[in-house]
């Protein structure tokens, strides 16, 4: 290369090879400092000018927006875009609507704490029936031509000498006694009139003799009240006819005579048959 020669022309000439092997052609060093690269002509020598870049840039974005709208005519029913802060602004309110029904949603499967008391749940109610009431005892049918009344009231005669574990002999000298006096009656007495306040089955006249077995309160028999009652009415009599020695062995007449001390000692003795039907019709 000649000294006198342009600078562009020492510069191409100067330009290495594009073969790979030639190192002498890669690096080149003028003294102690290196040759710098030679700028290439071409597209990447005008890239490389800034107001070259610029106006590149200016017409790609021109370009870019004529296609935009062109676009955007071509399609009349598209919604206009929307705007960056109201875009925002409906997705924070959509968010925050999302947000309130996780938390309903949340709240609602929320476990119970263990300090809420749990609902008590309703068990059926046993229906628990009433204690059925003692059955009232039937009224014995009536036998040896006794009423209702009076069987009534030989059965209270042979529930107390029951009660009282007497034998059965003893049940028919206290029936026959009754039959006796009062015909199996609950009576009062016309000389008593406070015997007529309890419940009666009608009156005598004998003195003041009262009750089933005519027991007088005079006698130390117990009051009106208690011998109007015909189960203390044969209490009184059985105790009467345990006291008597060997009242087991005396005829009907003389044991009930020894307990009522009767005007009429042997009428007693005219009951026995009928009394002895009853007792064993009731024990």
């Amino acid at each position: 290369m000649h000294p006198d020669d342009p600078s562009d022309q020492q510069l191409t000439d100067a330009r290495p090879t594009d073969r790979p092997g030639d190192a002498a052609s890669t690096e080149r060093t003028i003294g102690r400092h290196r040759v710098p690269e030679p700028t290439r002509r071409g597209s990447r020598a005008l890239l490389g000018s800034t107001p070259l870049r610029v106006a590149l840039a200016t017409g790609v974005t021109c370009c870019l927006g004529v296609a935009a709208f062109a676009t955007t005519r071509g399609e009349p029913d598209r919604p206009a875009p929307q705007p960056i802060a109201e875009a925002l602004a409906e997705r924070a309110t959509v968010a925050d609507e999302r947000a309130s029904r996780s938390l309903d949603r949340d709240t609602a499967l929320a476990p119970v704490s263990p300090s809420a008391k749990p609902t008590p749940t309703r068990t059926p109610s046993v229906v628990r029936k009433a204690p059925k009431k003692p059955a009232k005892p039937r009224r014995p049918r009536p036998v040896a031509g006794l009423t209702q009344a009076q069987m009534d009231n030989a059965k209270v005669i042979v529930d107390v000498g029951l009660q009282l574990k007497m034998p059965r002999r003893a049940l028919v000298v206290a029936l026959s006694t009754a039959m006796q006096e009062s015909n199996l009656y609950n009576l009062a007495s016309d000389v008593l009139p406070e015997s007529a306040q309890y419940p009666n089955q009608g009156s005598g006249s004998d003195h003041d003799s009262v009750g089933l077995f005519q027991q007088r309160p005079s006698s130390g028999w117990g009051t009106v009240a208690d011998l109007m009652r015909p189960a203390y009415a044969a209490r009184v009599f059985y105790l009467a006819l345990a006291e008597i020695p060997g009242w087991q062995d005396m005829s009907i007449t003389a044991a009930a005579q020894a307990v009522q001390i009767s005007a009429f000692p042997d009428a007693y003795a005219q009951h026995e048959e009928r009394a002895t039907i009853v007792a064993e019709a009731l024990a």
